[in-house]
């Protein structure tokens, strides 16, 4: 697809939640961005348990199948697994961005979790030409507002958007998050 910028959406956790919850958000991803993106949504493994070692390599999979200049999108615990997985491994690939949704933060300050826990020098584990959007909703009742202060915290270089009046799905509108993509498009 040549023209086209590619967008990697990892799906939150939750029974449900890729066909009933997250689809909603990237349906408004793909109107609000247009026909110069295609934008991939695959299925993680078993989501309603959602974990890093099963959820880790379906997310590489999907990263080795991007071209150059692609962005990498996680929402909720899916944003925090994708984190981790950069951080661990970087793509072969040159990304242009990455963006978290209502991400909860796993790590000092925040969530606990043995399994994915945040390492607190992040920031420059991630790939180094990327750029970096952290979107939290105000009004988030899952994910605290505040763990968007505690990714920035570790990715000094994150731009952070916090979003008053939107919810952990952000209401369904992604049209902020468009507008930080199209502004990273190489």
């Amino acid at each position: 697809m040549t023209g086209t910028q590619q967008i990697l959406f990892i799906q939150g956790g939750g029974v449900g939640a890729h066909d009933e919850w997250d689809d909603k958000m990237v349906d408004s991803l793909s109107r609000e961005l247009g026909d110069e993106y295609e934008v991939r949504y695959p299925r993680m493994p078993d989501e309603g348990d959602p974990s890093y070692v099963r959820w880790s390599p379906a997310i590489r999979r999907e990263m080795a199948g991007l071209e150059d200049g692609a962005v990498v999108a996680g929402h909720s615990v899916g944003g925090t697994i994708l984190m981790h997985a950069l951080a661990e491994q970087p793509p072969e690939r040159r990304l242009a961005a990455i963006v978290l949704i209502a991400a909860p933060f796993v790590g000092q300050g925040g969530w606990p979790g043995n399994e994915f826990e945040l390492p607190g020098d992040l920031g420059a584990r991630l790939p180094h030409d990327a750029r970096v959007h952290v979107f939290h909703g105000l009004e988030d009742g899952i994910a605290p507002p505040s763990h968007a202060d505690l990714y920035a915290r570790v990715i000094p270089q994150a731009q952070v958007h916090r979003l008053p009046g939107r919810d952990h799905q952000l209401n369904n509108d992604l049209s902020d998050v468009a507008k930080a993509m199209g502004s990273d498009k190489p």
